[in-house]
């Protein structure tokens, strides 16, 4: 939000530079993001002159230029060669000289330097309005009064503005000072602690009366609850012309585009006091009345910005006795009866409506507007009259006209203040330390809050209905410390430390433990937003729309319902990051799903992991290895085992987002799904390479790990030995049977079956293959024997022999 210093000083005549000015107000709350300068005319015309043409000869070698010599005030005059047809001697005009930075239509500056023009000197130039930035015309030099001095410096003579204008990052909450009136009410409180006392300056509006009664325009508020109050006024007779400069000046420091004098009376007193008015062409409006209700749904309706619109049926409309709808009450007015040159008389509305279904209009048809910012923030229900009053005779005043309407003011149930009881006690305990209550009172009543009884032990107050932030004690306790200052707060030297007796299993520390981990093999977290698009639901047969948890006012469709699962949101960010030439990704994120079940919404917490591209990072000596299943699979078995989890046994998958992939749980517990994402899923993100996925369900790895007990033993004191067998078996046969025939042949002293080399092709029976198998033997309580080792080896060789065909090669 942006605060003209000069508009400020208008409410508070302080003599503060602006960068203590800014300081007090960041203070205050209202932090100050930046202090801009805004001069109506660039450059403010340093370097600029009045002169006085002595001489205005023909230049010898152009027709249409003009030699000439020109007074300024120096020791000599000037030679300055000049193209204007209209330039003659004894003419005073502004001069620029050398040195002076100049500014183009477009904004770009260029500098007058000393040059040769055809052959002759020239030292300046005599300017024209567009080449000064004071108007438009080229078609001569400027001709100033005969009467101004030489010399005289041409920012003195002419109407400059010179600003300084707060850029203000405004919280949601201060809806009482979205206007240079509230921000000036905020410094008034804040001067006064610190002992600087000023009067706070409002506009007068004692002028106001009807002149005649010729206009009436009758006002039917059918939607009280949405419209609590509706006031209105004619006004005839004016004329629609440009704004007197002053007023341009005032828009265009806080970068608003004057219009015409109607719409940039209403802006003004927008900012000026933070009541959003509008201006109705009162010919335009069928019956000579107004019908404030909502429409059916559907029903067609084309704003300003020439775009039809469809209106919800609890849009609040402006209509005509006809019920033609002719604005969006509070967001946007339509195309068919705004403002126009052609307009000579009008309807001026004020009007509070209710902030809750503001938003939701504007918020449902995209649309933002100054007037929809403060409605949806609530602004003051009690400024709406004077703030009426208050344009109406600046309209009369630029425009010209007649009130011809006695003011209407429908507001049938009086919206009241807040009462809020303080406790002193309570205040000390929040704020830390003891505010005289002096200064209590003292804040309190800078900021309008009416103290209504005083006890020992508190305060009875009453918050003006436009502070709608302070309706609690917190509240209040807030208000105290941010105009007493927070810097005025002093800081303990005493240190204090608890601890705390948590588990090691807490989610958090388990997150970090895992998170760390993940760190260190490569991968980045990534935080997905858990809003989305329905359409997901879509992806999979295991999700479905009717299971979504809906936005009940969301930001666009896009993002109008929670995730039911992290894939996709990741596969966003995998998208991304690809489109960039990020192509080698390995992320994960901790993050929640969220569904709705009969009515019953639920959440649960995953870990995902995503992976694409290559494995390691390319480089000149390191053999490029695209990332895979097993890679995939590797790191999910890192998570489980760093969590003590080793016994979780495989099943089939049964998550069709994956064209293969496994199941990994712990009887009917499943702890994790992971694979390979199906192509098709893929292609809907724009992505053509492989993407792997594991799904952690997070709160049953918490809940195993929990129970799982890591118990440690002693390293062996004995070798162990190591046998090799080269098997020689059925394309049929699995390792799976290989190591099943050997636990159940040893369960004693066989510690490790590994399958370490697979052969098939030439030399190999048809339909036969070759197996590895080392076999790890360990006695714990003494040193194995050949004789034992050989007997074990010959009763393996065997079993394989018998169940499995094999033969030794």
């Amino acid at each position: 939000m942006k605060i003209s210093y000069n508009w400020l000083k208008q409410f508070i005549n302080i003599d503060w530079d602006a960068v203590k000015t800014g300081e007090l107000l960041t203070d205050l709350g209202l932090e100050i993001e930046g202090i801009d300068t805004y001069q109506s005319v660039k450059g403010g015309l340093e370097g600029v002159v009045v002169g006085e043409v002595l001489t205005c000869e023909q230049h010898p070698n152009a027709d249409r230029l003009k030699v000439t010599t020109v007074d300024v005030g120096g020791d000599k005059p000037l030679h300055i060669v000049c193209g204007a047809p209209n330039v003659a001697a004894g003419q005073k005009v502004p001069v620029a000289t050398i040195g002076t930075t100049l500014y183009s239509a477009e904004g770009e500056a260029w500098t007058i330097k000393k040059g040769k023009i055809r052959g002759e000197e020239s030292h300046g130039m005599i300017c024209a309005e567009d080449e000064l930035g004071l108007g438009s015309s080229h078609d001569g030099i400027m001709i100033l009064d005969k009467n101004i001095e030489v010399g005289t410096l041409a920012a003195n003579i002419f109407d400059i503005e010179n600003d300084q204008v707060f850029e203000i990052g405004l919280t949601p909450n201060r809806a009482d000072a979205m206007s240079h009136f509230g921000v000036a009410r905020d410094l008034k409180a804040g001067l006064i602690q610190q002992e600087v006392n000023l009067e706070l300056i409002t506009p007068s509006v004692s002028a106001f009366h009807v002149d005649n009664r010729v206009l009436k325009i009758d006002v039917d508020v059918q939607d009280k609850t949405r419209a609590p109050r509706y006031c209105g006024v004619t006004i005839s007779g004016l004329k629609v012309s440009a704004s007197p400069s002053w007023l341009q000046h005032r828009l265009k420091a806080i970068g608003l585009s004057p219009i015409n004098n109607i719409v940039d009376a209403t802006n003004y007193v927008l900012h000026e006091l933070g009541q959003p008015l509008h201006a109705f062409d009162a010919d335009k409006i069928s019956g000579k009345k107004i019908i404030v209700k909502t429409l059916p749904a559907g029903t067609k309706f084309v704003t300003l910005d020439e775009v039809e619109r469809e209106l919800h049926e609890e849009d609040l409309m402006i209509c005509d006795g006809k019920e033609t709808p002719m604005c969006i009450a509070g967001v946007f007015g339509g195309i068919h009866s705004g403002v126009t040159e052609e307009t000579t008389s009008i309807f001026l509305e004020s009007a509070y409506f209710d902030p809750v279904s503001i938003r939701k209009s504007a918020k449902r048809h995209a649309l933002n507007t100054d007037a929809s910012f403060r409605f949806e923030r609530g602004i003051d229900p009690n400024i709406t009259e004077y703030a009426l009053k208050r344009a109406a005779l600046l309209i009369t005043e630029i425009a010209g006209g007649e009130i011809t309407s006695d003011l209407i003011d429908e507001y049938p149930v009086k919206i009241e203040d807040f009462q809020v009881r303080l406790s002193f006690e309570n205040a000390e305990n929040l704020i830390g330390e003891e505010i005289p209550r002096e200064i209590i009172k003292r804040i309190l009543m800078s900021l309008d809050i009416t103290i209504n009884n005083v006890t020992e032990t508190g305060l009875g107050l009453t918050v003006p209905a436009y502070r709608n932030d302070v309706q609690r004690e917190a509240d209040i306790i807030e208000e105290i410390l941010r105009v007493y200052g927070y810097n005025n707060i002093g800081i303990t030297e005493k240190l204090n430390a608890s601890i705390s007796n948590s588990s090691k299993f807490e989610d958090h520390k388990v997150q970090n433990v895992i998170g760390d981990q993940l760190v260190s093999q490569g991968f980045y977290e990534i935080m997905a937003n858990s809003l989305t698009t329905p359409k997901y639901a879509n992806l999979s047969e295991h999700l479905k729309e009717e299971h979504n948890v809906t936005m009940l006012n969301p930001l666009s469709t896009d993002l109008s319902v929670l995730r039911q699962s992290l894939l996709f949101s990741g596969l966003e960010a995998i998208a991304h990051n690809i489109n960039r030439r990020q192509t080698s990704l390995k992320l994960f994120e901790f993050g929640k799903t969220y569904h709705n079940y009969n009515d019953t919404r639920e959440e649960h917490k995953h870990l995902s992991l995503l992976i694409t591209g290559n494995k390691n990072a390319e480089r000149w000596n390191a053999e490029n290895k695209a990332s895979d299943f097993f890679y995939l699979k590797g790191s999910v078995d890192a998570v489980l085992n760093r969590l003590g989890i080793s016994r979780a046994r495989t099943s089939p998958i049964k998550n069709d987002v994956f064209s293969e992939g496994l199941s990994l749980g712990l009887g009917k517990t499943k702890l994790v799904d992971f694979g390979i994402v199906k192509k098709s899923i893929l292609k809907t993100f724009g992505i053509s390479q492989e993407v792997l996925f594991a799904d952690f369900n997070w709160d049953n790895i918490l809940e195993v790990a929990k129970r799982n007990k890591i118990t440690f033993t002693d390293i062996p004191k004995y070798p162990e030995v190591r046998r090799d067998f080269a098997l020689l078996l059925d394309q049929s046969v699995q390792f799976e049977d290989i190591h099943k025939i050997a636990k159940q042949t040893e369960k004693q002293l066989l510690k490790n079956v590994n399958l370490f080399d697979v052969y098939e092709g030439k030399n190999l029976p048809k339909g036969k293959k070759s197996y590895a198998v080392s076999f790890t033997l360990l006695d714990e309580h003494k040193t194995l024997t050949d004789k034992q080792i050989d007997k074990i080896m010959n009763k393996l060789q065997a079993n394989f022999e018998k169940q499995l065909g094999a033969e030794l090669r």
